[in-house]
């Protein structure tokens, strides 16, 4: 298992080259124009007092130059290529995430930049439509994620965002932030994740009830009576996922805004879809996924502002 002192996150040309390697495994492809191989790097002339930085190629058609940090999530930004394999490494071991704050102290940036890193990587993070739906026995739940406040607690909270996990037992984890938990909402969420043939089960809620319509079996767990589980009817998988996600949120980023709460879902979704993998293999697969994808800051730090 690679660990903190392994080159790549030490030497900013091994760095490069492990990147060009898992990015463009048939060579350099241009992303200006995709041509595939060809391409040629730029040397500067001897002597110059402006030599050419090292990884800058040029493409042998469009005649454009490029890196291979051009349309990723790494594209502009002054960080160190060593400090972003690592930071994605971290993101990716880590059970229940790493704060902005812990990478601003471990990599010696300033703490806006840990903190806009962080979001990038969640981005990377972002996985395709299921080209599968959810299919065998799904667990469907909901939870309520935010601030603290006085008062009423869990559905009816003020001060806190819905948010509904799908989980497919011994499978995968779909979760998405909602403004309300109501019958519409939870029936469009499950008809766009789960096979009509799948089984739902889910607690005595009753907005559940006509959302599960169409699917092969509703399994329903009485909570209210102190009922936790009915042969395979149970909700525990689902509940042990959102005591990851609670755990995360409250004890390593303590507040997340409603704004980027959606990347947040994606980090910890991200992480459970791939517990079997080891960090490495997470971290490579969080790393093929930083292509076509970049994330402004001040897109960002708007959508923050226009949430409070």
């Amino acid at each position: 298992m690679i660990d903190i002192t392994a080159k790549q996150f030490n030497d900013e040309r091994v760095a490069r080259e492990y990147l060009e390697g898992l990015r463009w495994p048939e060579g350099p492809i241009c992303p200006h124009c995709k041509t595939v191989g060809g391409h040629y790097t730029l040397k500067g002339k001897e002597g110059s007092e402006k030599p050419v930085r090292e990884g800058v190629w040029k493409c042998k058609a469009c005649r454009k130059q490029f890196t291979v940090t051009v349309g990723t999530i790494f594209e502009g930004s002054h960080i160190p290529l060593h400090k972003w394999l690592l930071a994605v490494y971290l993101l990716c071991s880590s059970k229940k995430g790493m704060s902005a704050h812990q990478l601003h102290r471990m990599m010696k940036i300033t703490y806006k930049s840990a903190w806009f890193m962080a979001h990038r990587i969640r981005y990377a993070m972002t996985q395709p439509a299921l080209v599968e739906k959810l299919k065998g026995i799904i667990e469907a739940d909901e939870t309520y994620v935010g601030g603290k406040a006085r008062g009423k607690r869990g559905r009816g909270a003020g001060n806190k965002v819905p948010v509904v996990s799908l989980v497919e037992r011994s499978g995968r984890v779909v979760s998405q932030a909602v403004k309300r938990v109501t019958g519409n909402n939870l029936k469009k969420i499950l008809r766009t994740h789960v096979e009509k043939e799948a089984a739902i089960m889910t607690d005595d809620f009753n907005s559940y009830k006509p959302a599960t319509k169409g699917f092969a079996r509703h399994g329903i767990i009485n909570h209210s009576k102190k009922e936790y589980v009915n042969g395979d009817v149970h909700t525990n998988t689902v509940e042990g996922y959102f005591s990851i996600l609670k755990r995360g949120i409250i004890g390593v980023y303590h507040h997340v805004g409603k704004s980027h709460l959606h990347r947040y879902l994606t980090e910890f979704d991200f992480r459970y879809n791939g517990r079997k993998m080891t960090d490495v293999d997470r971290s490579v697969s969080a790393l093929l996924g930083i292509e076509g994808k970049r994330l402004m800051y001040r897109d960002s730090s708007k959508a923050a502002r226009s949430a409070a």
